[in-house]
């Protein structure tokens, strides 16, 4: 009777997980499924990457397939100019003051929402979240009058601070949802130990918490790198423009350099190519801790 009551456990774990796997017709649909999705999303890269590599008349004839004469003066040409450097700097220096703020702001106060009760609450939640429902290019007049008040036209913070506040709702949601799934033990042992709010957020809950940091820092990395409308409005100086408002320089007033845009897109966006598969195990882990279940 022992050996069975001990050997019972173990078979129904059999049991349960021969029973969840997944039959040839289901694998074979998910994997076609995948390189569907695999295919729309690697298909345009290349197809710009390519194209960078063309003259202007091969682009507008084969737009799809490799290049007849390999141009490499388009690619080192854009990587020997202080323009191109000039743009990259400015969004980089954008987009870390933009991650930092709203990782810092963020995480505050989705900890007070996930672990401190107030009255009000849910009411200011939901106020920050209904920020989802309204991108930014609906409130860009208003926007525009505030920033100018404030005196911030034409300066970095005029850019940076719009898109952190546009940022939060996402963000909060995240993280609170990333908090409230973190075991509640902790917390009471924490207490017990004679640890705060601050305490336990700055020791506790923060050091566990880098796969959502990462899953935020990517996801507000990549708005902001890729920003456009906001610094067309407020920036008007051409030394403090990102590399979206780079792309300009190659738009004439009758013809545009095409292959030449596709070469300065493609060196653009590497940045965040790799930023994003250098924390692809840490985004995965915070997309699946909770924090998009609810």
């Amino acid at each position: 009777m022992t050996e069975i009551s001990e050997n019972a456990p173990i078979d129904a774990a059999k049991s349960g997980g021969e029973g969840r796997k997944l039959s040839v017709s289901t694998q074979t649909y998910v994997y076609v499924s995948l390189l569907i999705v695999a295919g729309i999303v690697v298909v345009p890269l290349l197809t710009t990457a390519l194209g960078g590599f063309k003259t202007l008349p091969d682009l507008r004839g084969n737009p799809f397939g490799l290049p007849n004469e390999w141009q490499w003066s388009n690619y080192t040409d854009i990587l020997l100019s202080q323009r191109y450097w000039l743009q990259m700097g400015n969004s980089l220096l954008i987009a870390a003051v933009t991650v930092f703020l709203t990782i810092v702001f963020a995480a505050c106060a989705a900890f007070c929402f996930a672990h401190v009760r107030f009255f009000g609450a849910d009411y200011l939640l939901n106020y920050f979240l209904i920020g989802l429902m309204f991108p930014a290019a609906t409130a860009i007049l208003p926007l525009y009058i505030r920033i100018r008040d404030l005196g911030l036209l034409d300066t970095y913070w005029g850019v940076i601070l719009p898109q952190v506040a546009f940022g939060l709702g996402m963000s909060i949601l995240l993280f609170r949802n990333y908090f409230r799934n973190l075991p509640e033990e902790l917390f009471d042992a924490a207490f017990v130990d004679g640890c705060g709010y601050i305490g336990f957020f700055w020791h506790v809950t923060m050091p566990l918490s880098r796969p959502i940091i990462a899953t935020v820092g990517i996801i507000s990395f990549v708005q902001s790198w890729n920003s456009y409308i906001i610094p067309l409005i407020m920036l008007n100086t051409e030394n403090r423009y990102p590399w979206p408002l780079g792309i300009m320089v190659y738009k004439g007033e009758f013809a545009t350099e095409w292959q030449l845009v596709l070469a300065f897109i493609t060196l653009t966006i590497l940045p965040t190519v790799i930023a994003f598969f250098v924390a692809q195990k840490h985004i995965i882990a915070g997309l699946t801790a909770g924090a998009v279940k609810s």
